[in-house]
C-alpha cells in the first residue's frame, strides 16, 4: 500500500509541475517536446498564460470548485467560435442595424455598410 501511495504521489506531483511549467512558459507539452527535438527552445516567443485565461473572470473563491468559468471574450480564449454563436450574433446585429428607409441610396435595394464590430464576431 505504501508503494502505491508513493507512486500516486509521484504521478500527481509530476502532473502538477507539468501544468505549472506550461502556465509559466505558455508552451504545451507536445510543443515543448517538438522544440527540444529540433533544438529551437531558445526561439520560442510564447507568453505566459494568465490565470484568468484558465479560471475565468469569476472570483478567486470559485477557482477550487468545479463550476463553469465565465470568460470576458469566450471566442478569443477558446480560439474558435461555433456556428450557432455566430448566427445568434448576426441576428443580434441585424436587429440593431439602423433603418435605411428615407436615406439617399437606401431603401430595400440600397446597400448598407456593416459596423466594424461585426468583425469581432468572425472566427479567430
Amino acid at each position: 500500500m505504501t508503494v502505491l501511495c508513493f507512486v500516486a504521489f509521484l504521478f500527481t506531483s509530476s502532473m502538477l509541475m507539468n501544468v505549472t511549467y506550461g502556465l509559466m512558459t505558455g508552451i504545451g507539452t507536445i510543443d515543448r517536446l517538438k522544440k527540444k527535438a529540433t533544438n529551437t527552445m531558445s526561439q520560442s516567443d510564447e507568453e505566459p498564460i494568465s490565470l484568468e485565461e484558465v479560471f475565468g473572470i469569476g472570483g478567486y473563491h470559485t477557482w477550487p470548485f468545479p463550476v463553469d468559468p465565465v470568460f470576458e471574450d469566450y471566442d478569443a480564449i477558446m480560439g474558435f467560435s461555433t456556428p450557432q454563436r455566430l448566427a445568434r450574433e448576426q441576428q443580434l446585429m441585424e436587429r440593431r442595424r439602423p433603418s435605411t428607409k428615407g436615406l439617399r441610396g437606401g431603401g430595400e435595394t440600397g446597400d448598407i455598410e456593416l459596423p466594424n464590430c461585426v468583425n469581432d464576431f468572425l472566427p479567430v
